[in-house]
């Protein structure tokens, strides 16, 4: 695995850890103030990894599927993130610190609703990690160098077609809860 790979496994991780840092400092030793800035360091791990792809790219490498899936993953977290960190939240409060309510699950039409929101948020990933794809491929400026990224784009546009079909199939056969 290349340096960019590992960095993203790096990044994933720390980024659970800065979240799990900031519920905890939160709910269990009560400092908001603290807990928020950990979880504040969420965008800094994506600017962090957005950097070190770049440097990469620049010193000359041709670009792998790592490059291209660092861009994902910035696009994603970017556009997840907040949720993420909101779901986390919620079960933290709940199963941790046995505060609030039980986290929902949801059926029906409010299910379908909430997984278009979620199909909005792919979008949302999938421009930003696009832009930055078709930004590294144009800043680059050779095909041979830069297939990787272009091969991860394509399949990206499928996922999110399926993705697409999956939200609307949600709205015909919404999910029923369990007897």
């Amino acid at each position: 695995m290349n340096f960019v790979a590992w960095m993203i496994v790096t990044c994933e991780i720390m980024f659970w850890i800065v979240i799990v840092l900031g519920l905890v400092t939160r709910y269990v030793f009560k400092l908001n103030r603290l807990g928020l800035f950990f979880l504040a360091l969420t965008p800094v791990i994506d600017l962090i990894l957005l950097i070190i792809t770049g440097i990469d790219l620049y010193r000359g490498a041709t670009a792998t599927q790592a490059h291209a899936i660092a861009a994902v993953y910035i696009g994603v977290s970017i556009a997840f993130g907040k949720s993420m960190i909101q779901w986390a939240d919620e079960r933290f409060q709940y199963y941790v610190t046995k505060q609030g309510s039980k986290p929902a699950k949801r059926f029906g039409m409010e299910h379908a609703k909430h997984y278009m929101k979620g199909w909005v948020r792919h979008v949302i990933a999938y421009l930003i990690g696009a832009g930055l794809l078709a930004g590294m491929i144009y800043f680059i400026n050779d095909p041979t160098r830069t297939a990787a990224l272009s091969g991860i784009l394509k399949i990206w546009s499928i996922v999110l077609s399926i993705d697409l079909i999956i939200t609307i199939s949600y709205f015909i056969w919404p999910k029923k809860a369990k007897a």
